[in-house]
């Protein structure tokens, strides 16, 4: 072989290796299939269209949201508006799986409503009865939902998030505009302590299941529906929003600390 020739064979093999590491180092970061399911905070109720949390959940992850399934009033338990009805939304590809579930499955909302327009004995009777609840129904009725979605997306990271408190006691008693409801301070520290054991009761579950809770309550902290700077609707809100969180609560609330609280790593490329 001459010496022009071992040159261009060298050359040759030398640009054969190189064309699989610059094919590896060009190769785009891979996409997750993402879908979202759960309630109305999960939904986006009293929110614009588009500023719901799944929809702003992305950044440096590249996940791609494929079925937006949440709806408002949906239950972990069985019903009409049970979540089994949204599992169709998951499959074996599904990388990422965000889910709000449990506040309908107690009597939350009616025992907002009976706080403000009753006085304190009478509140905190309620907030009582719904935490006993908390403590006995809710683990269980949590339990078959997440196995649930655990079978529907079963290579799946599920991150479950908690709900934000309502209130902040600092800034004094809760009033509705241009009526008589309010909601004391007394009240409003009850309401928060009972938000914290069903907070607490759903990372419980979702860790028994070996799903991600994300807690939201600090990012919340002095942003409650009596604060200066809200990032929840009060009692007065767009259609289905009231006690929501409003776009300021989803997009500096719960849009970052799911961003934050989601290692890329977690998910399956």
């Amino acid at each position: 072989m001459t010496p022009t020739a071992r040159t261009m064979t060298c050359l040759a093999a030398a640009v054969g290796l190189l064309l699989p590491l610059s094919a590896t180092a060009t190769a785009a970061p891979p996409s997750f299939t993402y879908d979202a399911i759960g309630d109305s905070y999960a939904a986006g109720s009293g929110a614009p269209d588009g500023a719901a949390y799944p929809d702003l959940l992305d950044g440096r992850m590249r996940i791609s949201l494929e079925d937006f399934a949440a709806v408002p009033g949906a239950t972990a338990g069985p019903g009409g508006n049970s979540l089994q009805s949204q599992l169709d939304a998951l499959d074996e590809n599904t990388d990422l799986v965000t889910l709000t579930i449990g506040g309908n499955d107690i009597p939350w909302g009616q025992t907002v409503l009976i706080c403000l327009a009753a006085d304190d004995p009478l509140c905190l009777l309620q907030i009582t009865a719904v935490e006993a609840q908390i403590r006995s129904t809710l683990p269980a009725t949590l339990d078959t939902a997440y196995t649930d979605v655990r079978a529907a997306a079963p290579h799946a990271h599920v991150a479950v998030t908690g709900y934000a408190r309502l209130y902040s006691p600092e800034f004094g008693d809760y009033t509705v505009p241009g009526t008589q409801a309010l909601m004391s301070v007394v009240e409003q520290q009850a309401a928060n302590d009972a938000a914290d054991l069903l907070n607490a009761t759903i990372a419980d579950v979702a860790q028994q299941h070996g799903f991600q809770f994300v807690d939201v309550t600090k990012r919340f902290d002095g942003h409650g529906v009596n604060a200066d700077d809200p990032w929840l609707h009060g009692a007065i809100a767009p259609t289905g929003g009231a006690f929501h969180p409003n776009a300021d609560g989803y997009r500096s609330g719960y849009a970052p600390a799911l961003t934050s609280a989601i290692n890329p790593r977690d998910l399956r490329g």
